[in-house]
């Protein structure tokens, strides 16, 4: 009887590197990284996965591992698959987009931090369906947190808002707010002025620059 392989998914490789934004930001971790149409893909098993992660650790240091790339909540079956057995003894990181909030209580035996990532023009448009996500991991006993890149034409007014949304959706979110790069945040006061009244409005609000590729992954 031949063998029924197990699930795969295609990657962008497992690289190691510097976590680029968010709540881990500097953390230097494991990246497990759905591949996008335009990168070149390797497909791995579950349990080249695995096996994968448990060499890496064992050569050298790792605060956590990143589980992130091109839309990973549309492998739900594949990390459950993968991680059924932790293959290492670290904290796992979901850094999504927020767009598939029915597949997070799949994942809250493995996935301890559940970060929403919402970023530049359509930032609005995505909030929605990221505060659901914010929501389900809540419900799911996970630490969550939302991350807001701005862009150039993101207002202050859309920011708080979102701020107080989230804050609704539930108060133990941590929220990371990212200017735009390049902006000379050490002469505009904007930054400072929006800080404040964004922790008016919740407890848990952060302020923080992106590191930049190469240096920065996510």
């Amino acid at each position: 009887m031949a063998q029924v392989a197990g699930p795969t998914a295609a990657l962008a490789g497992v690289p190691a590197g510097l976590q680029a934004q968010g709540v881990w930001s500097g953390r230097r971790q494991i990246f497990v990284r759905f591949a996008a149409e335009a990168e070149t893909a390797t497909m791995y098993t579950a349990d080249a996965l695995a096996n994968e992660l448990r060499r890496s650790t064992s050569r050298s240091a790792y605060h956590s591992i990143s589980i992130s790339g091109r839309d990973p909540l549309s492998n739900v079956d594949y990390l459950c698959a993968a991680f059924a057995k932790p293959p290492v003894d670290l904290p796992i990181m979901l850094d999504t987009d927020g767009q598939r909030p029915e597949a997070i209580p799949a994942l809250k035996k493995f996935v301890g931090l559940t970060q929403v990532t919402l970023e530049g023009n359509g930032l609005e448009a995505t909030t929605e369906r990221g505060l659901h996500t914010l929501h389900a991991a809540a419900e799911a006993g996970m630490q969550h947190a939302l991350v807001l890149c701005s862009s150039d034409q993101t207002s202050d007014a859309q920011l708080l808002r979102i701020v107080e949304q989230a804050r609704v959706v539930s108060g133990a979110t941590m929220i990371v707010i990212h200017p735009p790069p390049g902006v000379p945040v050490d002469r505009d006061r904007r930054w400072m002025t929006l800080l404040e009244r964004a922790a008016a409005l919740h407890n848990d609000v952060r302020f923080a620059l992106k590191l930049p590729p190469p240096t920065g992954m996510r």
